[in-house]
């Protein structure tokens, strides 16, 4: 048996994303979002960043804190329904939960980094940070093994191109109600999770729905249909029960019973 190993942080990662929901795949999906990598004080540290802003890229090692336990195979958004054996794919569900991420540097004050491409949740620990070398890091042409396009007929591309997500009347103003009243800011959100295709999927909690499709984002549910690569977002709806809605106390519900009072159940 192999002896366990210990790792002590050496900083966190702030990011506009406070849980796995709303958390890119990966940073190519992330855009331009921004964050910081903030490292601990009283290790030297400010030593260990010499150097550092002569990098436009770095990869960014941390743990994935919010893992408990592993699983063997996997079910990734872009496998079409397949479960695919965890070490072949970049699932945060690992046996250590490690992850690794390149991000682009902004600029360092003291023992903050500014970054963006960030595609962590906020207060993820920071293991390492190491520079990005185009040369050494960088095979356009490697194969991408199981990942292939999800619309049927066209040429492999990796990256796969978005999903185009569209908004129905109704529902962008039942998402800009939400925004506007109750600081929801649903819409981003939905885009981000579409973007990424159609497909049934239990990690981003996409059911079939009679004869369209349900997207469930923390307690509201969004109703939707797709063809080819064009995704309507046709309603949004509360994802309480009768019960729960008018019975319970969380201070979320008055949101959503205002919203039923305008809206409807949908």
């Amino acid at each position: 048996m192999l002896k366990p190993v210990t790792f002590t942080p050496i900083g966190v990662v702030r990011t506009p994303f406070p849980d796995r929901v709303s958390a890119p795949r990966q940073p190519h999906a992330a855009g331009e979002a921004e964050g910081t990598i903030e490292l601990v004080p009283g290790r030297g540290l400010e030593h260990a960043l010499c150097d550092i802003e002569g990098w436009d890229y770095l990869w960014v090692v941390f743990w994935f804190h919010l893992n408990e336990g592993w699983r063997p195979k996997v079910l990734p958004p872009r496998s079409a329904g397949k479960r695919r054996g965890v070490l072949s794919t970049r699932s945060p569900h690992r046996p250590n939960p490690i992850g690794l991420s390149v991000v682009k540097l902004l600029g360092v004050d003291g023992l903050t980094l500014r970054v963006s491409g960030v595609d962590m949740i906020d207060g993820t620990p920071v293991l390492d940070l190491k520079p990005y070398v185009p040369y050494a890091d960088a095979y356009p042409h490697a194969r991408t093994g199981w990942v292939a396009p999800l619309a049927p007929g066209e040429a492999p591309a990796d990256p796969e191109p978005g999903f185009e997500v569209v908004w129905s009347e109704r529902a962008a103003e039942q998402a800009a109600w939400l925004d506007a009243t109750h600081g929801v800011a649903l819409r981003e959100r939905v885009d981000r999770a579409l973007a990424l295709g159609p497909q049934p999927h239990p990690y981003r909690r996409i059911r079939a729905d009679g004869d369209a499709m349900r997207l469930a984002v923390t307690s509201w549910r969004v109703r939707f249909r797709a063809e080819g690569r064009r995704i309507e977002v046709l309603s949004v709806a509360t994802g309480y029960r009768e019960k729960e809605l008018w019975s319970g106390d969380a201070p979320e519900l008055a949101a959503h019973r205002q919203f039923v009072e305008r809206f409807g159940r949908g």
